[in-house]
């Protein structure tokens, strides 16, 4: 358990080891087991919520986080990622966070550091810890999981939350559909529709997904208002279901989901937050406590 850079890096033994340290930790039973601990976080891509949760979680357990100022490294004089990583490894970090838009990057450091890398999000390739905060959000509320259904809604071709969502749900027992328009689509084994109305009558959740739209090569809906009247999760939708909502954030309101279901009980997007900063907790114990 050197690295994190997909979810299946830990096995199901290891995972539910990281929950009930989580759970442990939401219940705020931590001790600073991290302290004289080193964390560097690289973020090469913009980030609200998984920089600042990293840096909370790792401060909880008494780490010092260093951020590298992306704009002002030696990468923007020419360095490549992997000599600006040979370099901070150089000085000793125990564990090294990293975004990049470019899917592949921490898989490439994690050949040349002694330190632990973490995947906080590559490409349209995976986002480990945001699929365990969702396994740990959807665990709290249900309890068991296996056979229970969930729909991931949205831009899921380019979805790195898609992607290690659909590995870790599969392997905890969910079933799983995939609503989407056609060109949202990846090739893929599971259930697909285009149409939220085939599913809402048959799922316990739906996780929905930003449109990627950085992502996109070029314009692949007339407009998002376009898309919304068609995949927008709203409370009129959802009626009096007990269905639980998902989302990774940020969210796009009235276009992902609609200002009425943010504000109802059902909708997790908080929770989640919240969540994120345990699991970071358990992350970071698993990898270099």
């Amino acid at each position: 358990m050197k690295h994190l850079i997909r979810t299946d890096d830990f096995s199901v033994e290891q995972i539910n080891s990281v929950l009930n340290d989580a759970l442990q930790f939401s219940d705020g039973h931590f001790d600073p087991i991290l302290r004289e601990k080193i964390i560097i976080t690289l973020f090469f891509e913009n980030s609200t919520r998984t920089k600042s949760s990293f840096e909370i979680a790792a401060k909880r357990l008494g780490a010092e986080v260093v951020h590298l100022d992306v704009q002002k490294s030696s990468t923007q004089k020419g360095e490549s990622l992997v000599d600006t990583a040979l370099n901070l490894d150089a000085m000793g970090p125990h564990a090294m966070i990293v975004r990049h838009a470019h899917a592949g990057v921490p898989n490439i450091l994690a050949e040349h550091t002694k330190a632990s890398i973490i995947n906080a999000g590559d490409g349209a390739h995976a986002h480990p810890t945001q699929a365990l905060l969702d396994l740990f959000t959807l665990k709290q509320h249900f309890g068991e999981i296996k056979g229970k259904k969930i729909a991931i809604v949205g831009d899921i071709k380019n979805s790195r939350v898609a992607n290690s969502n659909i590995e870790l749900l599969t392997r905890f027992g969910m079933d799983i559909t995939l609503v989407a328009p056609p060109h949202f689509l990846p090739t893929t084994s599971l259930p697909t529709t285009h149409s939220l109305h085939d599913v809402i009558d048959n799922v316990d959740a739906i996780m929905s997904l930003r449109t990627q739209t950085e992502r996109h090569s070029h314009q692949t809906y007339g407009s998002l208002k376009d898309y919304a009247s068609d995949f927008c999760i709203t409370q009129e939708l959802l009626g009096k279901r007990n269905i639980i909502i998902l989302h990774p954030g940020p969210v796009h309101r009235n276009i992902d989901i609609d200002d009425a279901l943010l504000k109802d009980s059902r909708c997790k997007v908080l929770e989640q937050v919240k969540n994120g900063v345990s699991i970071r907790m358990a992350v970071l114990k698993a990898l270099i406590a």
